[in-house]
């Protein structure tokens, strides 16, 4: 099981970067423990704190020809994660 899909980049979350968290989105059944240690593994820095929240749905429809056509979107899980002081994660560097 793949635990973290991507890091989330926006504005609303490169502001708390500053303050040394970084946010994830991740495998929608990975538990904060699993999330600490694929972290720590994949950028070598230690995490403190892990914050999770799940994102639910949202209703999408769209007219057609033939009618109105609904669904939905999936139900992603976003992880914030704290990193001890001093410790920066560049997402940046291969751009």
């Amino acid at each position: 099981m793949n635990i973290l899909k991507r890091p989330i980049i926006t504005e609303k979350y490169a502001a708390i970067n500053e303050v040394g968290k970084y946010a994830f989105e991740v495998n929608i059944k990975a538990n904060k423990v699993e999330i600490r240690k694929a972290v720590e593994k994949a950028y070598g820095v230690t995490v403190t704190q892990v914050a999770t929240m799940r994102a639910l749905g949202k209703m999408k429809s769209r007219h057609t020809k033939s009618g109105a056509v609904t669904g939905q979107t999936s139900m992603i899980k976003k992880a914030i994660v704290t990193l001890k002081e001093g410790e920066v994660i560049d997402f940046y560097s291969g751009i």
